[in-house]
């Protein structure tokens, strides 16, 4: 009886968080910006001169992106999984997919990606339901060469993870000295755990002595596919490494290599086209009912994750309604007090969870779990049981003349589709894999999508260099939920960029992505309007995709002060009630993001970093992720997909970590100018109008120093050297943009 009223609850919950004092801290804020909004209409003051006119639209935009802020926060969940339940519900687990994906092994060092790949393969769940795939869109012999060495290591460490219960299970970190699993009353530990570390040692011998040469060893047999390839121009390359024939559930899972077509004339459409060609192929060979995809960095630190996220997935509910179940981003490689502002702590906790208890968390690209059923365009279950028509479905069936106009012409893999849609498991009852060479050619060709709905309704969507978050908008808009899975402790980690030339590009790329999204047809406005996105997770994706819209507002309130001093002219109220709304305003919201973070175990120096990289990524790389999209926009030129550098796993500190690196990008011009400009403004104050009657008050001369405290390691690297310092062509460049916004000030002035 006990078992039975067991079988009956739910596999999770959603906890719905309380947070308090941070919606009260958020709703005087935003009382705040509504007062001062008012002020400025209402009182007319100065309303009709450059500065206050410009303030007010710079003002009217941040209240509503705090307004977009408040609501997706305002009710935060997280979700509880309850294992024991899901082992007396589902006796017989289903297969699940595993993705990794690499696109270059310089930036990208094989020893990373096998780090991540053995973390996968020692999984806590039966290892003859699991198939690893690495995508390898460099076309690396490196790449490969590494995963065949860590496959022999993988039949010594998966056996020894499971035997002793392992929490870390991604070798480097197991034998960095950061793990907490070290000891075990099992006979055999020590000498094991030592036999295990020189294994790995030589593991990573042979690979960096490997990357050395310009090809890992002589290209013949398994090898002899990469002699004639080149990174952009290659026919298609599928390996299986490693297969599980006996269907052994504590052995070494399958591991497949694959390497897609490319060619110079055809677009590869990036992350989001792997994606695509490795479920197509996965689900040539293993079809399971459910993916999950992690980038090369992201290993697993919770060996348990998967059991967690098919809670939620194969919950009575979740199956009707929950399309992937993301997992939140940490990293193991923090620099001190956070220089870079990249360590996304605070945020899930709040942003994150709020996102949770509206339809769901966006999907971030990696340590995601999919349906494949959704992934092949299917719309929730109550849209079937209501009869409703989807784009390729008949209340809920494939209709035949619409197979191969929607998943290409490969019968193989239109019937392992037809299979998962109807959610039957399409797996040879021996485990082992069949693989027939030309079937999975195909639909790994470069062809294979023309005239498919692949990339528009099926699979990864097209469109965007940031793929997940517009796939993710596209299950939303079709009714589809997601859920976010908090695990104790965390399920993944990875690495974030070491420096600041890394952190800005990827600022970059995500801001480009994101604002191409909004002004796309998939913009979540039409979501609401003709879909089925509700109406505060449309007000939650306004938020993240309008994030290099954000620059000109900052852009332009920053130089406001500025423009004001070298004018002697006014942008804030310095009189009466005016006054003190804005100073009580930034003190506010001050104090509400610095308790957020210090409520997240987080130092104040931390929290200043985190509010000045803020204020430069905003102002630096959003600025030419937008500048980027206008340019497309206008068909003058396309963005660029550019990947972040993951560091080989060090203990080494020089000294120097968390200091700013600048090299001779643009990127970076925005940024020194702004600085220059403010400089000048405050040398003009305190030299130049000492004791003169100015209009100015004590505000904009507060503003502008802030500025300039931001930008402090900007002003450092004026005078550093090296690649500590800006290169003397940017100074120039930055003089010159400088001396003519002075020079047009002063022209207003006069």
């Amino acid at each position: 009886m006990a078992t039975t009223k067991i079988t009956l609850l739910p596999l999770y919950e959603k906890i719905w968080e309380k947070h308090k004092f941070s919606k009260f801290m958020d709703s005087i804020t935003l009382l705040l910006l509504l007062m001062l909004l008012s002020y400025r209409l209402f009182s007319l003051y100065n309303l009709f001169t450059l500065p206050s006119f410009l303030a007010l639209l710079c003002e009217s935009w941040f209240t509503f992106t705090f307004l977009t802020t408040i609501s997706t926060k305002w009710t935060p969940s997280h979700t509880r999984t309850y294992l024991n339940r899901l082992f007396l519900r589902v006796p017989h687990l289903p297969p699940v997919d595993l993705f990794v994906t690499t696109a270059d092994p310089v930036l990208e060092p094989p020893i990373i990606t096998v780090n991540t790949v053995l973390s996968l393969l020692a999984l806590d769940y039966p290892s003859n339901k699991l198939s690893c795939y690495v995508s390898d869109d460099g076309c690396s012999p490196h790449t490969f060469y590494a995963l065949v060495e860590a496959s022999k290591f993988a039949k010594l460490w998966v056996p020894f993870c499971k035997k002793f219960n392992v929490q870390v299970r991604a070798p480097f970190r197991y034998f960095s000295g950061d793990s907490k699993a070290y000891n075990s009353d099992i006979p055999g530990f020590k000498q094991q755990r030592l036999k295990m570390k020189e294994e790995y040692e030589l593991l990573c011998q042979k690979i960096q002595n490997a990357d050395k040469k310009s090809v890992p060893c002589e290209l013949v047999e398994e090898f002899a596919d990469f002699s004639e390839t080149q990174q952009r121009n290659h026919a298609t390359i599928v390996k299986v490494i490693w297969e599980n024939r006996e269907g052994v559930s504590n052995g070494v899972p399958h591991l497949i290599y694959i390497s897609r077509e490319k060619r110079p004339e055809h677009p590869h459409h990036y992350k989001a086209g792997a994606m695509n060609v490795l479920t197509r192929v996965s689900g040539l060979l293993t079809n399971a009912p459910f993916m999950l995809n992690v980038d090369c960095d992201m290993y697993v630190n919770n060996p348990e994750v998967v059991l967690h996220a098919l809670c939620i997935l194969l919950d009575s509910k979740g199956e009707k309604e929950v399309a992937f179940v993301q997992c939140p981003q940490r990293f193991y490689d923090a620099v001190k007090d956070d220089a870079f502002g990249n360590q996304q702590v605070a945020l899930p906790l709040y942003i994150g969870s709020g996102f949770a208890g509206l339809q769901g968390i966006i999907y971030a690209g990696t340590n995601c779990f999919h349906r494949r059923k959704v992934i092949y365009g299917k719309s929730p279950d109550l849209d079937i049981q209501n009869g409703n028509k989807d784009h390729v479905f008949i209340n809920g069936i494939l209709s035949e003349k619409e197979k191969t106009k929607t998943f290409g012409n490969s019968k193989g893999f239109v019937k392992s589709a037809a299979s998962a849609l109807e959610q039957k498991t399409f797996i040879s009852n021996d485990n082992s894999i069949h693989l027939d060479h030309e079937e999975v050619n195909k639909v790994s060709s470069c062809e294979y999508e023309y005239n498919t709905a692949w990339g528009k309704q099926v699979g990864w969507i097209y469109g965007s260099t940031s793929e997940d978050v517009l796939t993710g908008l596209r299950f939303h808009t079709k009714g589809w939920k997601s859920e976010f899975c908090t695990t104790d402790p965390i399920a993944f980690r990875g690495c974030s960029p070491q420096d600041s030339i890394g952190q800005m590009a990827q600022h970059k790329r995500w801001s480009s992505g994101l604002l191409e999204i909004f002004l796309s047809k998939h913009c979540p406005i039409f979501g609401t309007v003709f879909g089925k996105l509700q109406l505060r997770e449309c007000l939650a994706y306004i938020w993240i995709t309008t994030w290099a819209l954000r620059s000109v507002p900052e852009i332009c309130y920053a130089l406001l002060p500025a423009y004001c001093i070298i004018t002697n002219s006014t942008f804030l109220p310095n009189q009466g009630a005016g006054l003190w709304i804005p100073a009580t305003l930034v003190l506010i919201y001050n104090v509400s993001t610095l308790l957020e973070q210090v409520l997240s175990g987080l130092s104040i120096r931390t929290w200043w970093n985190n509010q000045r990289m803020a204020r430069i990524t905003t102002m630096n790389s959003c600025f030419f992720g937008f500048l980027a999209i206008i340019l497309k926009q206008l068909r003058i030129s396309d963005t660029v997909f550019e990947i972040t550098k993951k560091e080989e796993p060090s203990c080494s500190d020089d000294g120097n970590s968390g200091r700013f690196t600048f090299n001779e990008s643009p990127i970076f011009l925005p940024g020194i100018t702004i600085l220059l400009v403010q400089l000048t403004a405050l040398v003009i104050n305190f030299s130049i109008r000492r004791g003169s009657n100015t209009h100015y008050g004590f505000g904009e001369v507060f503003c502008s120093a802030y500025v300039v405290l931001c930008y402090l390691p900007f002003l450092k690297g004026l005078f550093g050297r090296g690649k500590y310092g800006i290169p003397f062509s940017t100074i120039c460049k930055s003089t010159l943009l400088a001396f003519l916004f002075v020079q047009l000030c002063r022209s207003q002035s006069s």
